[in-house]
């Protein structure tokens, strides 16, 4: 079934129809000077496609909220959730079908990177059960997927610009279609830009955009300067999903509307001394910090104050001095391992990012009372591999183990984990993990990607992989000796390796 979407109609008075099925497919850029209407072109395709496919906005200025009130959009604040909140909520979203407006109004430039790429990246890894079509529309792409670094740091940057490649990307075979708009293609990742097959191309002046335009609808250089003369609403139209031939189209009314309206000319009020005795009045106090005090600390507080400092230093000296017994190490080690059994019990801790991870350890390390004796970052990426690989400390540390670490250290530290638990399944005889066990192992839902991962160990000359005659796996660790038995890489129950305890 084909669905055409009335976008508005032609110079020639002709409906200018867009084909939604092959949309889904194609992907869209959009772009215009500020006032050429691309909010208003969105818009308009955002209601008309409304009751034939879920949809999903990013929102950086809060224009599309009223979409709400006439077609049932879910609002989220950004500003009161956290980004793992955010994710969560893409996920779900997708999950159940809602369609969505993600409202980034009151965020700095930083923030709203950050929030948009945990909801965008919650869109994209959903399982492929709910690979449902999906418009996921988002503002001033420029913003979140910019071409140069600006004021923002850089890991907010490339989270921001990550999410964006995957959405434009590889978001078609998860069914998503993106449609960014942005107020200058020079502005916009090339990455990210280079992705879309239909182009909206409205009201441009400077000379470098003109040219990237005329480039995207393939149009000569000296007929640039036509988007010069373009009105706002008017755009140039090219792509499958729209005219196969460059094709000029005024967009048609909606029937909400932004809650940003464009700014009407209001005649001045007269002029009063009491306006400016108002403008010039003195500010009120700041209801956040209290009248500073100008009296200075007496001479015996700040003496009591020194000497308290010196006996808290000197007590943590004597703390420091003191010799830690070995009964006191393994009692300390205990602990700790018991902490990250706590946060590797959590449903979705196998796919959480290694960061998220480490911050509740250290939050529940600190409710234990373990202070200052918390294992820094490097020292709990080791954990979290030895964790995920099924081993203990005391299993860990064992002499036999000793050349499966070396061995394993000739890989990425993301894969050692997976390496270390197929390693313990060969010594201790258990069937070879299946595909699911590797994917949750690795932090992933993808069985394609453990396949992949197994291959690449077996390239590095570390394991071989082979099949028996009932199509069951079976991995030898090289020169080692050590051999799983047999087992159904298709188990979706987890391998006795990968259920037993850390």
């Amino acid at each position: 079934m084909t669905v055409a979407i009335e976008m508005g109609h032609t110079a020639a008075g002709a409906a200018a129809t867009l084909d939604l099925e092959e949309l889904l497919a194609t992907r869209l850029l959009v772009q215009g000077n500020s006032g050429s209407g691309k909010s208003h072109l969105l818009r308009r395709l955002l209601e008309q496609s409304a009751p034939w496919v879920q949809q999903t906005i990013v929102d950086p200025e809060g224009d599309f909220v009223s979409l709400a009130e006439s077609f049932g959009h879910l609002v989220i604040d950004a500003e009161e959730h956290t980004e793992r909140g955010l994710q969560v909520a893409g996920e779900r979203a997708r999950i159940h079908r809602v369609s969505t407006v993600l409202n980034l109004e009151g965020l700095d430039a930083e923030n709203q990177m950050r929030r948009a790429a945990a909801f965008l990246n919650g869109l994209f890894e959903v399982g492929r059960d709910h690979w449902y079509p999906m418009l996921v529309v988002v503002d001033e792409a420029q913003l979140f997927a910019p071409a140069v670094a600006g004021e923002v740091s850089d890991e907010a940057r490339k989270l921001s610009l990550g999410a964006m490649t995957n959405l434009m990307c590889r978001g078609r075979k998860r069914g998503l279609a993106g449609i960014i708009a942005t107020q200058r293609l020079a502005k916009l990742a090339k990455n990210v830009a280079a992705e879309a097959s239909n182009f909206l191309m409205g009201r441009t002046f400077l000379d470098i955009d003109m040219a990237r335009a005329a480039d995207l609808l393939g149009m000569e250089r000296r007929q640039a300067d036509a988007f010069r003369d373009l009105e706002r609403g008017q755009f140039i139209a090219l792509g499958p999903a729209l005219s196969r031939r460059s094709l000029a189209l005024r967009i048609g009314p909606t029937n909400t509307q932004p809650r940003n309206a464009t700014p009407r000319l209001v005649p001045l009020p007269e002029a009063s001394t009491e306006a400016h005795a108002i403008v010039m009045a003195a500010p009120p106090p700041d209801p956040q910090r209290p009248p500073r005090q100008q009296r200075r600390p007496s001479p015996d507080l700040l003496g009591q104050l020194m000497a308290a400092k010196s006996a808290a230093l000197e007590s943590r000296a004597e703390v420091a001095e003191q010799p830690v017994s070995a009964e006191q190490l393994a009692e300390r080690q205990e602990r700790v391992d018991r902490v990250l059994r706590a946060v590797m019990a959590e449903p979705d801790a196998g796919f959480r990012p290694i960061g998220v991870l480490y911050q509740e350890f250290v939050v529940r390390c600190r409710i234990d009372g373990l202070g200052s004796d918390v294992p820094d970052l490097a020292g709990f990426r080791h954990m979290l591999t030895r964790a995920r690989a099924g081993l203990g400390s005391d299993i860990a540390d064992d002499d036999a183990w000793q050349d499966v670490s070396v061995r394993a250290s000739m890989l990425p530290e993301e894969m050692q984990g997976v390496f270390m638990m197929i390693a313990r399944a060969a010594k201790e005889g258990w069937p070879c993990p299946g595909d699911a066990a590797i994917a949750r192992a690795y932090g992933s839902h993808s069985l394609r990607r453990a396949r992949r991962l197994l291959s690449y160990i077996e390239e590095q000359g570390l394991i071989v992989c082979q099949l028996d005659g009932a199509g069951r796996r079976i991995v030898t660790l090289v020169e080692l000796a050590w051999a799983t038995a047999p087992g159904d890489p298709n188990a979706d129950e987890p391998s006795a390796c990968a259920a037993a305890p850390v």
